[in-house]
This record gives C-alpha cells, sequence and structure tokens, in this order.
C-alpha cells in the first residue's frame, strides 16, 4: 500500500505572528497550488494558514538577491526579550536604516479607513523644534550622512513650523529629503508650494495618490480626492519639485488601476516614479471578512501587484521588476530611462548572476570590476533620490551596450512595490532585515514593521 503523500510542499519553517493574540509563533512555509502560505500554530489559538505570494519561482527568487547588510553607527537597545520586542535597534537588527521617517505630528485633515497611524482631526501633538533635533540627532548618531530622511505625521503639512523643520532638516548631513503628504495644502497653498520649491534639489514631494476612480478613494480615503490630487500636481508641475506618487492597493478596489497609474504617471514632468504599498493591517485599518483560505478580504501580497505591473500595458516587464537586495522580500524595484514621453527600462538589461556573483565570462563589460558594486549603490532603497541619476550613468557605463548619456533626476522613472508586514505575513528573518525606520524623540530607531504592530500605541 502506497504511503499518501501531502497536499503540499513543506519548503522550510520561520516565525511569524498569531493573528490573534500577536505571540511569536511557529510557521511552516508551505508551497500549494502555486501559492506560498505561513502556516502558524498557536498554542491558544490553534492553526492558522495565510497567504503571502502567489508567485513561488519569485519568493525563491528574493533570497538569490540577499546582500550582507549594513550596520548603522549605533545600537540604541540591547538584545533582551529577542526580536521583535528589543526594538530601538537592538544589534540584532540586520540592516540599516535607508529610508528614516520623522512623524512631525499626529493631527489630520482626513480620517482614511486605511490608515495605520490611527491620525484623525483632533489628534494635535505637533512635536516641538527641540524634539525634531533629538530625533535628527539620534539619526545622526546611528547614519552620520543619512541617505533618505521622509517627513510625515498625521499630516505634516499641518504643523505650525512645518518650513522652519524641514530647513533645519535641509541643513543637516541628510542627503535626500522627502516630504509625505496627502496634497490638501499643496493643492490649496500657493505660498507653501513655492517655499518648498526653494528646497530643491534634494527635497521631494511623497503625493498620496491610490486612484483615478471617485469609489476607489472613497473606500480607502473615505473621501473623492480626484480634484485635490490634480491640483496638487498642477502647482508641483509648476515648480517642477520632484514628486512620487504613493497608492495604497486593496484588493477588489483599485488593484485593477496599477498599470492606468503608471501609464498616468509618466504624463507630468515633475513625477519621479509611483509607489505601491499593499494595505498594511495596523492602526485604524480593519480587513473584510474571510473571502478565501488564507487570504483576507483587502489583502494583496507584493506579488500580486508585481503580476499585474507585468501584465499591464506599460514597459515594465518580469526582468524589469527586481528584488531590492536590502530588503528583498519586501521591496520590489524597477528603474527605467523618461526620454521624450516614453520610458526605457534598464533593470532587465543586468544580469542577476553576473551583478551579484561578480560573473564576468559571460559577457564583456567595459568596466566589469565596478558593475556590482554600482549595481549594489543603485538599487538599495536609499538610492531612491537625487542620487539615482549618478550612479545610474555609473551603470550605465558599464555596459557597452546603452549609455547614459548625462542623465538628471528629471530622465529617472522607477516603479517601486514596499510592502510592510502585519501580523498576517510577518516573518522574523525578514523584519530583522527591515531598512525603514521610524525615528523618535526616545533616542530610539523602530522598524515600521515592529512600531505599528507593537510600539505605536506606547508612545509617550
Amino acid at each position: 500500500m502506497a504511503n499518501k503523500a501531502r497536499p503540499y510542499l513543506f519548503y522550510g519553517q520561520t516565525q511569524s505572528l498569531c493573528e490573534v493574540c500577536l505571540a511569536v509563533v511557529p510557521a511552516k512555509i508551505i508551497f500549494q497550488q502555486g501559492n506560498v502560505y505561513y502556516q502558524k500554530r498557536c498554542l491558544e489559538h490553534g492553526v492558522q494558514k495565510t497567504l503571502v505570494s502567489t508567485d513561488i519561482a519569485y519568493f525563491k527568487r528574493c533570497k538569490e538577491y540577499l546582500k550582507p547588510g549594513d550596520m548603522p553607527g549605533k545600537f540604541q537597545t540591547a538584545i533582551q526579550h529577542g526580536c521583535p520586542h528589543d526594538c530601538g535597534l537592538c544589534p540584532d537588527h540586520e540592516q540599516h536604516s535607508c529610508l528614516a521617517l520623522f512623524d512631525i505630528i499626529d493631527e489630520c485633515n482626513m480620517y482614511c479607513p486605511v490608515c495605520f497611524a490611527n491620525s484623525a482631526p483632533g489628534k494635535g501633538n505637533p512635536r516641538s523644534l527641540e524634539d525634531i533635533e533629538k530625533m535628527l540627532q539620534t539619526l545622526l548618531a546611528s547614519e552620520q550622512e543619512p541617505d533618505l530622511v521622509q517627513v510625515s505625521g498625521g499630516e505634516p503639512t499641518l504643523h505650525p513650523h512645518l518650513l522652519a523643520i524641514l530647513r533645519r532638516l535641509k541643513a543637516s548631513p541628510i542627503r535626500h529629503l522627502m516630504l509625505n503628504t496627502n496634497g490638501i495644502r499643496i493643492a490649496r497653498d500657493p505660498e507653501l508650494v513655492a517655499g518648498l520649491a526653494s528646497l530643491m534639489p534634494g527635497f521631494e514631494v511623497y503625493l498620496q495618490f491610490d486612484s483615478l476612480k471617485a469609489s476607489a478613494l472613497q473606500n480607502i480615503r473615505g473621501q473623492d480626492m480626484r480634484n485635490i490630487r490634480i491640483k496638487a500636481l498642477e502647482n508641483l508641475e509648476r515648480h517642477n519639485i520632484s514628486t512620487t506618487l504613493v497608492c495604497v492597493i486593496r484588493k477588489g478596489v483599485n488593484d485593477d488601476e496599477i498599470g492606468e497609474l503608471i501609464q498616468f504617471a509618466q504624463q507630468w514632468r515633475c513625477v519621479r516614479g509611483v509607489t505601491f504599498q499593499p494595505v498594511q493591517d495596523a492602526g485604524r485599518n480593519e480587513m473584510d471578512a474571510d473571502t478565501a483560505e488564507g487570504n483576507r478580504g483587502g489583502r494583496i501580497t507584493l506579488s500580486e501587484i508585481r503580476t499585474r505591473i507585468i501584465e499591464a500595458d506599460n514597459p515594465f516587464g518580469d526582468a524589469d521588476m527586481i528584488p531590492l537586495p536590502c530588503h528583498p522580500e519586501n521591496i520590489a524595484i524597477g528603474y527605467g530611462i523618461k526620454s521624450a514621453g516614453t520610458i526605457v527600462p534598464v533593470t532587465g538589461l543586468l544580469p542577476r548572476e553576473e551583478l551579484l556573483q561578480g560573473v564576468t565570462n559571460t559577457i564583456t563589460f567595459e568596466k566589469s570590476a565596478g558593475l556590482r558594486e554600482a549595481f549594489l549603490k543603485l538599487f538599495s532603497l536609499d538610492m531612491c533620490s537625487e542620487k539615482t541619476a549618478e550612479n545610474l550613468n555609473t551603470l550605465l557605463c558599464c555596459l557597452p551596450r546603452i549609455q547614459g548619456g548625462g542623465l538628471t533626476y528629471e530622465n529617472v522613472f522607477r516603479v517601486v512595490i514596499i510592502a510592510f508586514m502585519d501580523k498576517y505575513s510577518f516573518d522574523i528573518g525578514s523584519v530583522k532585515r527591515s531598512c525603514i525606520h521610524f525615528v523618535e524623540p526616545d533616542g530610539k530607531i523602530y522598524p515600521f514593521d515592529t512600531w505599528n504592530l507593537f510600539y505605536r500605541d506606547k508612545r509617550p
């Protein structure tokens, strides 16, 4: 009598979170019917099975893009209880702050149903200039010359000293500064936009832009924001302020617009690219009832967004959307060159084996000795900045097939997917590679994923 085979392939083991009590629990990584699942077991709440990827090949490919992490200059906490309970950062964290977030206010002029920060009108709590200085000094002790800092909230444009804060940060060794905004003040306050323009270069607006449909915006933001967003873009375009469109994606709500949003972004001179963020189940966000085994309604995986980009009518194909080496499981990126209204992807021209392993005997490169270094400098989240063009020029000069031709940041167009882990997708190995961090006035630095799950509600 033949032994009965299990209905899945057991690929490995990790630690995740119980989706009820948030306890760290063992999780099997299983492949089944083309998908990747975590099968968790909590002693109190039993077995839970959650979809984490719809593309087994890409899931395995992410591991091939791993590179040694960069250590911060200073750790703020000791290892006592084990990950994820020692954040601050502790020495067990494997990656420095590629992108540092400064929350400067909890107040917001919107009440978004998906808000991971639970910001809202009446929340108030603007950080003092003294708090901002503490945050800056904490970051400088860790990074010395931070590559990317994003000012956020709440809605940061409501802070009474916004421009003073931005100017102080610009006067520091920070290389590229971003403002994360819903665009309402950008649309309505020309004087503010002129003030922001004075921060160029090395400054960028991270503009909330989830959909071109009223119904989707009502679902995600609680109101139709189309006119506000267009007016904000027009004001940014007038000053050619570098802008990234940021789209929170909910399955069944706006995931059918991904290709259209990329096409829309290409029409604006000031837009440097689009970032897609699968909705994170944190803060005020509440998932709908279960719609399928292991896939809560509204949840969408990085792999699903990546597939929609590849299948849509845009230049970015499978070879162009690659795992980001500093945090490959949770960030995918594709670079293109924008010229004469068209986008020419360059990522797919760079073979992974040659770039990561240093193999140079398959194709003859003009500067093969520097190719791997140039690749790693470019394909890091902290290079989503003015330095992108410089590093892209260096990389393209290594390839005899194409030339950079004196690119500037205006010629760069990128598509990024950033998936923040929540109680469903949490993976202890991946969270240690998290490179997007909150800097707090308490002198600590917290990974984005653990901050929203464990620490934000405990903020003094």
